[in-house]
C-alpha cells in the first residue's frame, strides 16, 4: 500500500516530515502514532505501520527534527534533543493524528526512547493506549552487564567526542545508526539517573506534570537479550507514568522461535506472524498476549 505524505507543523514552527497510512478495512479500531528509536529513520516502521493499516488501524509514521526527512540542511550547532523531540515533535503528531482521525482513540507504539518521549508532550493525556518496545533513556548502569563497558564507550566516550570533533554525530558514515544532531547526542551521552536532573529547576515540575498526567495503559515489553531495555531501565522509565498502569513484560527470543532479537529486530517483517499480531491483541483489545512474561 502507498501512504500519503504529509507535513506535521511543531509549535515553534518546525515542519516535520511523515506518512499516513489509512485503514485498509471497512472497520477503523483507531489512529496509531509510532515513535522510532534514536537515529533510526521512520522508513524503518512502514512494513509494521503497513500491518497496522491491514488491520483496522490509521497510522501516522514521521521523523523527529534533525533525522531522515526532518533533517535540516546543518545538523552542527542543532541544540535540540530528546526534550524538544517530546515536547514538541511528539506532541504535534498526536495533535496531527488527532485531527486526521477525528473522533477515534488515539495510540501510540514507542520503540526505545520513542515510548519515552511520550511523557514530555502537553497532548500525551489523551493517548488512548501505549505499547512500548524496548523503551528506556539510556542510563548507562542499566545497561546488561555482559555488554556495559562496550555500550559505555561507545555511546557515552566516543559518540559525544566525535560530535565535539564534527559538531555532530556521523552515525551513517560510522555505521552507527543515522547523523545526529549534537543536542541528542548530549541527551543521550550525559544522562542522569534522574532524567529531570539534566532540566532547569524552574521545569522539572511541569514536566514531571506532564508525565504524570498520561493515563493510557502501558505495555511495555522487551527481550532478554536487549541490552538496552533491561528490567532495571524499563522500571526507571516506567516509573514517571505514575497515572498510568503499566505492564511489564520481558520475553526470550525462543518465545519468538528465534535464536537473538536485541534491541530492533521486532520491528522486522519476519515477525509479522508472530509478535506483531500479538500487538494486534494490546492495541485492539486491551488484552497482555504474554501474561507468564509478566515482572514486577
Amino acid at each position: 500500500m502507498q501512504p500519503v505524505a504529509t507535513e506535521i507543523v511543531a509549535a515553534d514552527g518546525v515542519s516535520l516530515t511523515g506518512h499516513w497510512w489509512p485503514a485498509t478495512t471497512a472497520f477503523v479500531h483507531g489512529s496509531v502514532v509510532i515513535n522510532g528509536a534514536t537515529g533510526v529513520l521512520a522508513r524503518y516502521y512502514h512494513r509494521y505501520a503497513a500491518f497496522l493499516a491491514a488491520h483496522g488501524f490509521h497510522v501516522l509514521t514521521y521523523d523527529y527534527r534533525g533525522i531522515g526527512l526532518s533533517r535540516p540542511a546543518k545538523l552542527s550547532g542543532q541544540k535540540y534533543g530528546w526534550r524538544q523531540w517530546g515536547e514538541l515533535d511528539v506532541d504535534a503528531a498526536l495533535r496531527h493524528a488527532i485531527d486526521e482521525g477525528g473522533m477515534l482513540p488515539v495510540l501510540m507504539v514507542g520503540h526505545s526512547i520513542g515510548g519515552f518521549l511520550p511523557g514530555y508532550a502537553e497532548s500525551g493525556a489523551k493517548i488512548h493506549r501505549m505499547l512500548t518496545v524496548g523503551a528506556q533513556y539510556a542510563y548507562w548502569r542499566d545497561y546488561h552487564a555482559a555488554q556495559k563497558l562496550e555500550l559505555v564507550f561507545r555511546w557515552h566516550v566516543a559518540m559525544p567526542g566525535i560530535t565535539t570533533l564534527w559538531g555532530y554525530f556521523p552515525g551513517r558514515r560510522l555505521g552507527w545508526l543515522e547523523d545526529l544532531p549534537p543536542g541528542v547526542v548530549h541527551s543521550w551521552s550525559f544522562g542522569k539517573r534522574r532524567f529531570e536532573l539534566r532540566l532547569k529547576p524552574s521545569d522539572r515540575q511541569k514536566t514531571l506534570a506532564r508525565f504524570a498526567a498520561v493515563t493510557a495503559p502501558i505495555l511495555a515489553v522487551s527481550v532478554s537479550d536487549d541490552p538496552f531495555a533491561t528490567k532495571p531501565a524499563m522500571t526507571r522509565s516506567l516509573d514517571y507514568y505514575s497515572g498510568a498502569e503499566a505492564i511489564k513484560v520481558m520475553l526470550e527470543p525462543a518465545d519468538l522461535a528465534v535464536e537473538k532479537v536485541g534491541h530492533f529486530d521486532l520491528f522486522h517483517d519476519r515477525h509479522a506472524s508472530g509478535f506483531w499480531l500479538d500487538t494486534l491483541l494490546w492495541l485492539r483489545d486491551g488484552i497482555n498476549p504474554w501474561p507468564g512474561r509478566c515482572f514486577a
